[in-house]
């Protein structure tokens, strides 16, 4: 293997507008091939983003012999097939949340990775921000004392018809889309994994059948107490924070999933005394997750978190899922 990661990028969704430039930053590696479900479309991304190599299928990038690992920005229900094909043509696999639409499929793609040894790492960015290194610092120094509840939110507005969130059949819905971030933020921030959770949403038809979900509010029960409330909306106004509370004190950040290459804020309260603000400089977290990735594949570096969170995360969205869905069932005139 070269002395940097060569990648391959399977999709052209918006994300990689983000990631490619991001990759291309990193120290320890660099994108060398693009694919699309046409060679036009993969050559148009290549060429906007200086990506030496387009490709027509998928297929045919994995097939390269000049990359090392893929990054996947396809649709949610599609994780699955394409991170299974990557590890059987020998590809390490950085995939965008959520890794797959099951704790099930989640755990046959560990086995899967044990079996090629192959590294999988899902990937949320927001994780290797250093605001959250500094957020981690102060709740170990006890700013907020007993944590007793967190609160994060995460909505947008996902846009017209022909957006791909409006599909169920290819994973589409508020809280797996937007809300496996507040639910991973949560388990997260608390060290835990939820004993009790429930949920409330907002549904219309999806595009291809069934229903999906547009908002969503959730709450996750902690052992010891602590309770996390969280909403997330495709079609709302954009709000974006997470505020952690305790017997102590307070911390609130705002825009905590936000690309921020400029200084955060962390704001710390204690009971109407001057509030104590934390600026934590800002830093590119795709280039900082890439660079993490490669650094495991290259070096043996253990990943910054573990394949069973992402088993865990997906697991604690299902119950969510089904609980939400059991309440819209049960509602008079839920349609």
């Amino acid at each position: 293997m070269s002395q940097k990661l060569r990648w391959g990028v399977l999709g052209t969704a918006r994300v990689v507008r983000k990631t490619i430039p991001a990759l291309q930053e990193t120290k320890n590696g660099e994108v060398v091939g693009i694919a699309s479900r046409t060679e036009e479309k993969a050559r148009e991304y290549a060429d906007k983003h200086g990506v030496p190599q387009a490709f027509g299928s998928y297929e045919a990038l994995l097939a390269s012999p000049d990359i090392d690992a893929v990054y996947i920005a396809l649709p949610n229900a599609l994780h699955l097939e394409w991170i299974l094909k990557a590890l059987d043509a020998g590809k390490h696999v950085l995939c965008e949340k959520p890794l797959a639409m099951s704790a099930a499929e989640c755990e046959e793609i560990s086995r899967k990775a044990d079996e090629t040894g192959l590294k999988v790492l899902e990937g949320f960015m927001y994780r290797f921000h250093p605001r959250f290194e500094k957020l981690q610092e102060l709740l170990a120094a006890n700013a907020v004392g007993t944590l007793s509840f967190v609160h994060v939110a995460h909505s947008f507005d996902a846009g017209g018809d022909d957006n791909i969130r409006w599909y169920s059949g290819l994973g589409g819905g508020a809280l797996f889309d937007a809300g496996c971030y507040c639910v991973n933020m949560s388990r997260m921030v608390t060290g835990q994994e939820p004993v009790q959770v429930t949920a409330f949403g907002n549904y219309r038809d999806a595009n291809d059948g069934g229903r999906i979900d547009t908002s969503i509010a959730g709450m996750l029960r902690f052992p010891g107490g602590t309770t996390a409330l969280f909403d997330t909306g495709i079609n709302l106004e954009r709000r974006n924070f997470l505020e952690l509370t305790g017997t102590e004190g307070r911390l609130y950040l705002d825009n905590p999933f936000g690309l921020l290459e400029e200084d955060s804020v962390l704001e710390e309260h204690h009971f109407g005394q001057d509030t104590i603000y934390h600026k934590v400089k800002g830093e590119n977290h795709f280039v900082r997750m890439g660079e993490h990735f490669a650094d495991s594949v290259l070096n043996g570096t253990r990943f910054r978190y573990c394949f069973t969170d992402a088993v865990n995360n997906a697991r604690v969205l299902e119950a969510l899922d089904r609980a939400a869905r059991k309440q819209e069932e049960a509602w008079p005139g839920a349609r």
